[in-house]
């Protein structure tokens, strides 16, 4: 465990926690938030009573958030890597074939 780590008390739902973290106090403070935004956003559909059951659904929402940006990140990760690779064809040869061992690799000589 690291030896920054601070305690933090914050509250979700209508419980308090004192979270301990290594994060900044504002940085677990915005997540907690977060957490509680979410809780509250399923207790206010009205459907759920019990708070373990809205606390389940709450967390299976943020999951389901956290996969999509996931998704999201490799779609562009995936566009990234093809746009790179239609712009190396348009580069003249010489400059691909750098391209592909290390464009800012010395090559001894001082070009």
């Amino acid at each position: 465990m690291s030896a920054d780590r601070r305690v933090v008390k914050v509250r979700i739902g209508s419980e308090e926690y004192a979270l301990r973290s290594d994060r900044p106090e504002e940085y677990t403070r915005a997540v907690a938030e977060y957490v509680d935004r979410a809780l509250r956003d399923v207790l206010s559909a009205g459907t759920i009573v019990e708070s373990h059951k809205a606390a389940v659904l709450a967390a299976l929402s943020i999951a389901d958030e956290l996969f999509q940006a996931r998704r999201g990140q490799g779609d562009l990760a995936e566009r990234l890597e093809q746009l790179a690779a239609e712009l190396t064809r348009l580069l003249p040869p010489a400059k691909r074939s750098s391209r592909a061992t290390g464009a800012f690799a010395s090559s001894g000589d001082g070009t």
